[in-house]
């Protein structure tokens, strides 16, 4: 009982030290930042002017406006766009090759904490936006050929607050301060279970183990059989639980930066259990095209680990 006290009081440190000193600063400033450009309607010309260039891909201007949520605000952000998308009347053609894009890019609440771990954020953030429009055109035109393409007038106006003097800034920045706390908080309970699960793991030889089961087929094809712990734990407790086992591995030097830039393609994304859960909560419409959208996102994810790989 001791053991497992002790294992429990160290996954709640390091989730705690990973959520408050490394993730809350990050998405604060971050946000700020993006609710700031929202506000001045800065981002309202991005999305006017990009949106025709990506229509072919299937994407739409809310579609646009989802996929600056994933990069730069958070997994969960793009819910609310996919929801808006569904009561507006995008087509179910549209919402698939939209929910495609956004399960193929790089959460913002993963790549900014990592990028202080020593994440290459340029190389990610370029190649998740080539992986989101790939994961589009394949749903869009492939996939989900299939789903219906009739749309109601839809109604592409993003709403949001403005600020046009002091006053309006700072209470832009304190909303944006609390999402980003709630955020990290957010966090917390999952990291401490994963983080609980991993070392329960490691000490009964289970990942090593497994390690050594799968370790020559993974080295004969290039793979380091370190990436076995984050994979499993990304796709069973979602990219925020990674994050902390990948944090934990690079300070007691299992795996190297390196190593972490070399599989973002296919840890960093809401390609996971937890995160196809919430985004097909946005609508039943957005959770009856998941399956042609999983797929799309799954070819937007291999073009994004073979770039990681190549760089």
């Amino acid at each position: 009982m001791d053991l497992l006290t002790d294992i429990i009081l160290r996954a709640g440190r390091s989730a705690v030290e990973l959520a408050l000193f490394v993730l809350l600063p990050i998405m604060v400033v971050m946000l700020s930042l993006m609710r700031l450009l929202e506000a001045k309607g800065l981002i309202d010309r991005v999305v006017a002017y990009v949106t025709p260039l990506l229509r072919p891909a299937g994407l739409t201007g809310l579609g646009v406006f989802a996929a600056l949520q994933i990069n730069f605000v958070s997994f969960a952000a793009p819910v609310a766009t996919l929801t808006m998308m569904e009561s507006r009347g995008s087509s179910d053609r549209h919402l698939a090759a939209t929910l495609a894009m956004v399960m193929a890019m790089a959460q913002a609440n993963v790549t900014f904490p990592m990028a202080a771990m020593g994440l290459a954020f340029g190389q990610t953030l370029l190649l998740s936006i080539l992986g989101g429009l790939t994961a589009a055109v394949f749903t869009y035109h492939g996939f989900g050929r299939g789903l219906s393409a009739l749309e109601a007038p839809v109604d592409e106006t993003l709403h949001h607050r403005v600020a046009e003097d002091t006053k309006g800034v700072l209470d832009v920045i304190n909303r944006a301060g609390a999402e980003a706390f709630k955020i990290a908080i957010g966090a917390i309970p999952m990291l401490v279970l994963a983080l609980v699960a991993v070392m329960v793991l490691r000490l009964t030889g289970s990942i090593d183990l497994l390690t050594r089961l799968l370790a020559p087929g993974l080295t004969l094809i290039g793979i380091d059989p370190a990436l076995i712990l984050p994979t499993l734990t990304k796709f069973i407790a979602g990219g925020t639980a990674m994050m902390g086992v990948m944090d934990e591995m690079l300070k007691n030097g299992t795996a190297s930066i390196a190593t972490l830039n070399g599989s973002a393609g296919f840890l960093i994304s809401p390609l996971d259990v937890p995160g196809v859960a919430v985004l097909i909560s946005a609508g039943r419409r957005v959770s009856s095209v998941w399956k042609p959208a999983v797929f799309g996102a799954a070819v937007g994810i291999a073009v994004r680990t073979l770039g990681h790989a190549l760089l």
